[in-house]
């Protein structure tokens, strides 16, 4: 046997008996979920129980299991151990900024919409097509089950609130916020992945009795795919309270500004900036200012409009495979490591194939593109660009 075959072999079991130590940690760490038992680590893991780490995860499985006495989980919550908790906690509380909290979500979407997201899949979520009728029923019954309680607005600012933070109607307000909105706005309302500053907000601002935050609460914005909530109104004001809690304590951290306004961003030249596109940054090959970039100034504003031009986030890459007959396979790149090459073919059905077993692959990667220019660009290409940007509106 050659040594780089052994070397293979020796890093595929230590890599088993990885998996091993942390399946049966994670069994005893989702079991929270519902408080139900576990199989002790010897069980699951004979050959990890033999290091410290197995005796380690057979121990704490061990004190699980008493704890829970003779309670078994719901099908629903072991639907969601299976499937969902690895990206949006074993509490449901999401893990953010990257995947959003399902406490709540039906407050969001109904029964069909969670259901079809789930089989179908929607953006970084991958599709679970094969998900029986009965195991849907029983997620969905588990997502409606009663929300966990939140820590208080002040605790979860890191202390930095006013003493309107502390009161009941904003912590209550807190709870909601942090369940619904954080994923978009962050957890102090100052901004997150995709949502505004609501402490900058010039509706917010602007709302002396909190009338205007509640109906695009209520309606939603589709067009900037903000859902609507059905929230009741005690629910709204505690909402209202919290995000005018948030309000008073960014106002009263020392200066003005907490961040960067649009005006910052548009010092460049706007005819160079053109020039650019069209010439030294090769943008038109991909890119027309009539096409895919017509009124991209108006979806996005600011940095989140610089972000997306320095590197797009979410942009799909193709993936051509070509198997040992010839016979060639395009899509969506779903998956790609040293051993497996995955797809999403024109009907969303998800096809892989082991590496060594075809011919080639080629992944076609626009955003690669835009990482190529980091070393290139100088500030004034930068600036030049962007506001050429700001004028396709």
């Amino acid at each position: 046997m050659s040594s780089g075959m052994k070397r293979f072999q020796d890093a595929v079991l230590l890599a088993a008996a990885g998996l091993l130590v942390f399946q049966a940690v994670s069994a005893v760490r989702s079991s929270q979920i519902a408080g139900a038992p576990v199989f002790a680590a010897s069980q699951q893991a004979p050959a990890a129980a033999q290091s410290g780490a197995g005796t380690q995860a057979q121990t704490q499985a061990e004190t699980t299991q008493r704890a829970a006495g003779s309670q078994e989980r719901s099908p629903g919550a072991e639907a969601y151990v299976r499937h969902c908790a690895i990206c949006h906690g074993e509490q449901r509380e999401g893990i953010l900024p990257a995947f959003p909290p399902l406490l709540g979500i039906k407050r969001q979407m109904t029964d069909q919409q969670i259901t079809d997201i789930t089989h179908n899949g929607k953006g970084r979520m991958p599709g679970f097509p094969k998900l029986s009728n009965q195991e849907m029923t029983a997620l969905l019954q588990f997502l409606s089950t009663t929300e966990l309680t939140m820590p208080s607005a002040s605790a979860s600012a890191g202390g930095n609130g006013t003493s309107g933070n502390s009161s009941g109607l904003s912590d209550a307000g807190h709870a909601l916020f942090q369940q619904n909105c954080a994923f978009c706005h962050g957890r102090d309302a100052m901004g997150g992945e995709t949502g505004p500053d609501l402490t900058q907000s010039k509706l917010v601002l602007s709302d002396t009795n909190g009338d205007k935050i509640s109906a695009v609460v209520r309606e939603g914005r589709p067009e900037k795919k903000m859902p609507a909530f059905n929230f009741s109104s005690q629910e709204l004001l505690s909402l209202v309270a919290f995000i005018r809690a948030r309000e008073a304590a960014a106002a009263a951290q020392k200066g003005n500004r907490r961040g960067v306004d649009v005006a910052d961003l548009q010092t460049g030249n706007v005819e160079q900036g053109k020039a650019y596109f069209n010439g030294a940054g090769t943008c038109s090959k991909c890119h027309s200012p009539t096409g895919d970039l017509a009124g991209v100034a108006t979806r996005y504003q600011g940095l989140q409009l610089e972000r997306r031009m320095l590197y797009p986030e979410g942009v799909k890459s193709k993936v051509t495979v070509t198997l040992p007959s010839g016979t060639s396979v395009t899509g969506t790149l779903a998956y790609l490591d040293e051993f497996t090459v995955g797809l999403r073919d024109s009907e969303n059905a998800y096809r892989s194939w082991s590496i060594p077993n075809v011919k080639k692959y080629t992944v076609d990667a626009p955003v690669e593109a835009h990482a190529d220019l980091f070393p290139k660009y100088t500030d004034a290409d930068i600036h030049n660009l962007m506001a050429f940007l700001q004028t396709l509106r």
